[in-house]
């Protein structure tokens, strides 16, 4: 049943691929806010219809009308509706998701409100990242015949298929449009794992002067990854064309000169403009926020124009690179935690907070050993926040003991990211945080400890207040991370 004890899920995506998410509120009160929290946390884009495993009916599967038939330690399972008839290469997808929910009081946190990452009438977008597994796509019908009778033939006598130039042609194009689905420049790495996936799928394609079977596909999906994003760019996509010497200014016409495209693994670092949207119905719409965010209990309209306008923002920080302070200063509905939750979805396609906190509970119990078998004046330092550690069973401030002995260890000073002051002196704090280029800062009442609740909790960057009241000083480090890769472009840095 719906409620605010947290839950753990246990998601399965397919056969050996589980992945752990956690809600803190509970199980969604509304069944519409347990769609979105699935759909954004999974990355999925098709319409959901929900069943849940009833244990009185033989645990057979019924369709879901309302979270109050939800159980601790039940089984939803995830059905894909597509509008659209699928492809052949969609039916080699994994049609169905089955989620288990498992309490737990101290577990990753991940909001339950329902984020809006792109408007429906925008230009598809990347929604994950790389994946763990690259899938080879469904070739032209001609050429699956062939590598299939060429796969048939190798296993029996071990004999590699011969290509025409149409073959080849065609695989290396579909290959290279599905690279482009999660990357426009691919590093080494992504075209070896593409090259092994391809062998591996038709094992007639193997090279055999190759030391690897595959090299010379790589070299060649490389060349093919070049000419496509040329194609791609006179075509006018803006993810390409923002780098011709054209868009650069008067001083950088130079091709290797700034070049301005993904290091931080964004998924969607220079996004297209929503269809039929401008320039100017843009700025429009970001006028239009400054006066949506006067007005109480806006909340939807707010979000939604957030998203129309994702791309206007991503363009304004890659070409202009505001400083902070402008950028709040034209973009405020941007600056709360639940927005930049979702602005961090939007550009890298992984969820912020939810990542953050699943991946410092998953591997703290190894750091804090690590930690502790430290001597000398490291262990002197930190044999405080450990002793705190030991006393508290409250999982925001375990989080924080690890946060703070982890920089510890690594040599840095534990004051430099987590600032802690006292709120008798506010003059002085505002003071000092004007000169810190980024940090958390946490601000306590005179005679509190670590076990105490703070006054305040926010981060500064480039000595600008950007967020504040937040929850816990591990979610304003996630934050913190998340707002400088929303903020800084590749060129920019501290």
């Amino acid at each position: 049943m719906a409620g605010s004890t947290p839950a753990r899920l246990k998601v399965i995506l397919g056969e050996n691929n589980i992945e752990k998410l956690t809600l803190p509120n509970g199980i969604p009160e509304s069944l519409e806010d347990l769609l979105g929290t699935i759909k954004t946390t999974f990355g999925l884009k098709d319409i959901l219809r929900l069943q849940y495993m009833d244990q009185d009916f033989g645990n057979d599967f019924f369709n879901l009308n309302s979270t109050t038939e939800l159980q601790n330690l039940g089984t939803i399972k995830v059905i894909h509706q597509q509008t659209n008839p699928p492809l052949i290469s969609d039916l080699q997808s994994t049609s169905s998701l089955s989620i288990s929910f498992e309490s737990d009081d101290g577990a990753s946190g991940a909001s339950n409100d329902t984020i809006i990452v792109s408007s429906p009438e925008s230009v598809s977008s990347r929604t994950q990242q790389w994946p763990e597994d690259f899938a080879i796509p469904q070739f032209s019908y001609d050429t699956e015949l062939q590598l299939e009778r060429g796969n048939t033939e190798y296993r029996v006598s071990q004999k590699m298929l011969t290509l025409s130039s149409r073959m080849l042609s065609d695989i290396l194009k579909r290959v290279a449009e599905e690279i482009y689905r999660y990357k426009a420049y691919p590093e080494d790495a992504h075209f070896c794992t593409a090259a092994e996936a391809l062998i591996k799928r038709h094992p007639c394609l193997k090279e055999p002067g190759s030391f690897n079977g595959c090299y010379g596909w790589k070299q060649r999906l490389k060349y093919k990854m070049a000419n496509y994003r040329t194609q791609l760019k006179l075509q006018g996509c803006p993810e390409l064309c923002v780098n011709s010497l054209k868009s650069k200014a008067t001083t950088d016409t130079y091709p290797a000169k700034k070049v301005k495209k993904p290091k931080r693994s964004e998924a969607n670092f220079y996004p297209s403009f929503p269809t039929g949207e401008t320039l100017d119905s843009m700025e429009k719409v970001r006028l239009e926020l400054l006066t949506e965010i006067g007005i109480r209990d806006n909340e939807r309209v707010i979000e939604n124009k957030m998203a129309n306008t994702f791309a206007y923002r991503r363009h304004e920080v890659v070409n202009q690179e505001p400083s902070i302070q402008e950028l709040k200063d034209r973009w405020p509905a941007l600056f709360t935690q639940k927005e930049i939750n979702t602005e961090f979805q939007r550009l890298m396609a992984v969820p912020l907070e939810g990542k953050f906190m699943a991946q410092l509970d998953m591997h703290s119990s190894q750091l804090i050993k690590v930690i502790r078998a430290k001597g000398g004046a490291t262990r002197q330092k930190i044999a405080n926040i450990m002793d705190t550690l030991d006393q508290t069973v409250d999982i925001n401030h375990r989080r924080e003991c690890v946060l703070k002995a982890l920089t510890i260890f690594l040599g840095e000073d534990a004051d430099g990211l987590i600032k802690e002051y006292l709120d008798c002196g506010a003059d002085d704090v505002q003071r000092d945080l004007g000169q810190v280029t980024m940090a958390v800062f946490v601000i306590r009442k005179e005679g509190e400890g670590l076990q105490d609740p703070p006054a305040d909790i926010g981060i500064v960057i480039e000595g600008v207040e950007v967020l504040h009241e937040l929850t816990s000083v591990a979610s304003a480090c996630a934050l913190l991370l998340g707002t400088i890769c929303i903020r800084i472009n590749q060129d920019q840095g501290h």
